[in-house]
Formats: structure tokens, C-alpha cells, sequence
């Protein structure tokens, strides 16, 4: 004869064919759900490497006037690098490119390096810089004005 707690606790459980049609509907959800998961991470790295950028330039200008020095940040696209004369740099993730430069109104995204200069009076070279990963294209713009960095998301 079985006792009150015996019966208590055989109906706490579980089967084994619960437990497997529910481990199969997560397997399903992640299945489906993983193409939207891989294309928000790309976007994140879009976001990173555009807010990497504008830190860098924000940065350089901020020393600039701080220190009352020209400063300056340098763009590498063979190797998709920043680097500037305040010893920060940035590395582009793998996938995102730099593919446009203009400095000036001048095209140097074919010379190896190139270079943007912030002034201590809170002024800078006009600069356009096109990132490219996938079909997301972004623009990041410094006014000469100001030497402020913005960002805006273009359309290929």
C-alpha cells in the first residue's frame, strides 16, 4: 500500500515526454529566432564602430582645447585603424569598412593615411567619413565649425 507522501510526490513529476517536447520547442524558437539575432549583432557592431569613431574625434577635439595644441586623428582604411596624437586609436570590427574619406572637401579615401586636425579654439578640417557594412551605410560628419561629430544612416 502506498502512503500519502508517495502519491504527493509521483505527481510533482515530470515525463520524459513533457521534458522533450519542451527542450523541442525551445530548439525550434532558437532555430527561427537565430537570423534576427545574427542581424541585430551586426547592427550593434555598426553602432559600436560609429560610436568608437565619434569618441576618438570628440576626444581629440576635448584635448585641443584643453591643452590649447593642435591635435589630430588619423585614418588608415587598408588597415580599417584611428589613431590620433593623444594616444587613443580605434580598430574597426572585422566586416565594417571605412569607405569613404573627404577632408576638406578633398577624396582621400585611396591615400594610406590621412589626417583631420582640431584646433584649440574649438574649430576643426571639415570631415565626411563613410562607414560600410552590409547594406548598412553610415555617414559621420565633423562641422568645421564646431568640430562636432554626428552621424546619420544613408541608403545603398
Amino acid at each position: 500500500m502506498k502512503t500519502v507522501a508517495a502519491k504527493k510526490f509521483r505527481c510533482q513529476a515530470f515525463t520524459l515526454i513533457e521534458i522533450m517536447i519542451v527542450v523541442a520547442i525551445i530548439g525550434l524558437m532558437a532555430a527561427i529566432s537565430a537570423p534576427s539575432l545574427l542581424a541585430m549583432l551586426q547592427k550593434d557592431g555598426m553602432r559600436k564602430a560609429v560610436s568608437d569613431v565619434t569618441d576618438l574625434l570628440g576626444d581629440a577635439r576635448a584635448q585641443a582645447i584643453l591643452k590649447g595644441q593642435n591635435t589630430y586623428v588619423s585614418f588608415h582604411p587598408a588597415d580599417n585603424r584611428l589613431d590620433s596624437s593623444i594616444g587613443k586609436s580605434v580598430t574597426l570590427l572585422d566586416g565594417i569598412a571605412m569607405e569613404g574619406i573627404r577632408i576638406d572637401l578633398k577624396d582621400l579615401s585611396e591615400q594610406e593615411e590621412s589626417q583631420v586636425w582640431f584646433f584649440p579654439n574649438g574649430t576643426c578640417q571639415e570631415l565626411t567619413l563613410v562607414l560600410h557594412s552590409g547594406a548598412d551605410v553610415r555617414e559621420i560628419t565633423l562641422d568645421f565649425a564646431t568640430a562636432i561629430a554626428s552621424s546619420v544612416q544613408l541608403t545603398k
